[in-house]
């Protein structure tokens, strides 16, 4: 659209029609303030130039005479029409960066409009095509070394603008914050990196140790980040043979250690290896699935420890002096050796619903029920998932949940997440055996040996419902598609790794079904899945931009709390680069591990 307008019409009733049809077409009104003495809008556009950023869309143009302010029009998947982005720009900016989530901008449109209190001139429609490889964020650690497994996992804080990633193989002898990066003398200590958004874009903001570091320890195994950024939970499942958590907090850029919690149980029960914050940063969930007691339920005698690997769960939370307790001990209510609960933990917004996942749990049932009385241990190591809740300070169980379409070592519960409010949580099977790619299709051809699943339910009412049985549009054996997963805060948005597809693609939505990469040791590859009406459908297929065979990308994911952000991890990239946006090709350093943010 190029609108102009000539001032040689007499009637004043049309010449108004004319001026509010001008302001219409261009976004709205006027809004910027004319210096020029321009009596129409501008004869010409600005000419427009997208260049890439770290998930950002970068505008840049030389200013016309005859324009006094700058629009951006955007339409995010090339089929909903436009609408402006960000505000009015003044003449003499001449550019404008657009942060986007990635995985929904492929077939972007955008206009530059050139405008004065007389409307506005289009530029060229521009049209966002390929795979986006270069606004993709690529992050290796500042001391990247093979083998440390940066990338393990990953966390992200709501708005999008902190992330946190472990490296549980790290080997610094450092244990303080910020310190010596370089002396390599204690092999498997682990590490946590900080990298934080602001102004002038991603930098690392901290490197951090546990205050008692030692050869290991596995510190970084698990990380979870408070909304606001200013808490993280750092899992050492291997620390004094028994595990810690170790939490941290932020005051404006400085990093402190504030506490340090163990199980009131203590084995090597690998107490750490996941965890999982409210959103306010005050209660902490732990599991621990090596745990041996042989004990059911709430509150259960953790004395007799004949049940090796049963596993355990628990609640932490803190006063306001920032120290931390336990408040609750969880075992499942059919709590049985090699069941594995406490693999994976995740707690709503509030800290009040907590879904435990067990992967070696046994029962032939299927679907959700409120306890496991009527389940049989037909089905090894098919899985479930426990949800708990909370009133005050009692816990008391909610549900006890199986997959539709239950099958022996499907290991359902490997990965699981809430919404923030709890009304929807997903749960990954990773080894899951149906090769039908789609939702809600045939569940029951199991001829495509972990190929992985990702199971959605829901809480319509006071029962927890399946919404969506999800598999990836090119599912395949041995995928494992599921390993991990992330909701958004409001559960419209689903992320899921799938750590050995193996699809040679880069970026966004390349081609599927590329499979180059050795079978057994995948390239790995993210979907993301949106929810409207309660219908899910696929809406983007995510690949690093440096695909390579056993990098394992996927292993770790996480959706910010708005939506806006994705990070997956890999932690057996290669690549010897270090810091932000460095060299992925040289692949010298094998293991080393990266993460990418979209």
């Amino acid at each position: 659209m190029n609108t102009t307008y000539s001032p040689n019409k007499s009637d004043r009733s049309f010449l108004i029609i004319v001026i509010a049809l001008l302001l219409t077409a261009c976004g709205g009104g006027g809004g910027g303030v004319t210096g020029s003495g321009a009596t129409t809008a501008p004869a010409s556009a600005a000419a427009a130039v997208l260049t890439f950023d770290i998930k950002t869309f970068r505008f840049t143009w030389t200013d016309v005479a005859d324009a006094t302010f700058y629009r951006i029009q955007e339409d995010p998947d090339g089929t909903s029409g436009f609408t402006q982005v960000g505000g009015d720009i003044p003449q003499g900016t001449q550019s404008f960066d657009h942060d986007v989530p990635l995985f929904q901008r492929d077939n972007a449109r955008y206009i530059l409009q050139s405008c004065n209190a007389n409307g506005c001139t289009d530029d060229t429609t521009i049209t966002i095509t390929g795979t986006l490889d270069s606004a993709i964020g690529y992050f290796k650690a500042s001391n990247t070394e093979g083998g440390d497994e940066f990338g393990l996992d990953v966390t992200l804080s709501a708005d999008g603008n902190t992330l946190a990633i472990g490296a549980k193989i790290e080997a610094s002898n450092a244990n303080t914050i910020n310190g010596d990066q370089t002396d390599n003398s204690a092999p498997s200590t682990g590490a946590v990196y900080v990298y934080f958004k602001n102004a002038g874009g991603w930098s690392q903001q901290a490197y951090i140790k546990a205050n008692n570091s030692a050869a290991g320890d596995e510190f970084g195994t698990a990380v979870s980040l408070s909304a606001d950024g200013n808490t993280l939970a750092v899992g050492a499942p291997q620390q004094g043979a028994t595990g810690t958590v170790y939490l941290f907090t932020r005051n404006g850029t400085n990093w402190t250690q504030q506490d340090s919690v163990k199980a009131s149980v203590t084995g090597a029960d690998l107490f750490g290896d996941a965890v999982s914050l409210s959103d306010d940063g005050s209660t902490l969930a732990v599991g621990a699935r090596f745990e041996a007691s042989e004990g059911t339920g709430l509150n259960a005698d953790a004395a007799l420890n004949g049940a090796m690997g049963a596993g355990a769960a628990y609640i932490f939370t803190v006063d306001n002096l920032g120290n931390w307790s336990q408040q609750q001990y969880f075992k499942a209510d059919n709590a049985d050796g090699n069941d594995f609960f406490g693999t994976s933990v995740s707690l709503s917004a509030d800290g009040n619903i907590f879904a435990v996942g067990a992967t070696g749990e046994d029962s032939i049932t299927t679907g959700p029920a409120t306890d496991s009385t009527a389940s049989t241990n037909t089905a090894s190591d098919s899985g479930a998932v426990y949800v708990f809740s909370r009133s005050g300070t009692v816990w008391t169980q909610q549900a006890y949940i199986k997959a539709s379409n239950t099958g022996v070592g499907d290991m359902f519960g490997g990965a699981v997440s809430l919404s923030d409010d709890a009304s929807t949580l997903a749960v990954g099977a990773t080894a899951e055996a149906n090769t039908n790619a789609g939702i809600n299709i045939n569940e029951t051809d199991n001829s495509a040996s972990n190929a992985g699943a990702v199971y959605v339910f829901t809480t319509p009412g006071s029962d927890w419902v399946q919404q969506a049985y999800i598999k990836a549009s090119n599912a395949d054996a041995d995928d494992n598609f599921g390993r991990s997963l992330s909701l958004s805060g409001d559960g419209n948005l689903l992320a899921a790794g799938a750590v050995n597809e193996q699809s040679n693609a880069t970026g966004i939505n390349g081609v599927e079904n590329d499979n180059s990469i050795n079978t057994t040791n995948g390239a790995g590859a993210a979907y993301v899945f949106s929810r409207s009406t309660g219908t899910w459908t696929q809406q983007a297929y995510v690949k690093a931009n440096n695909t390579g065979s056993n990098d394992l990308y996927g292993i770790s994911i996480e959706l910010s709390g708005d939506g806006r952000t994705l990070v997956v991890g890999a932690d057996t990239e290669d690549s010897n680069a270090t810091t932000i946006g460095g060299d992925a090709t040289d692949n010298n350093a094998l293991g080393a591990g990266a993460a990418y943010l979209y």
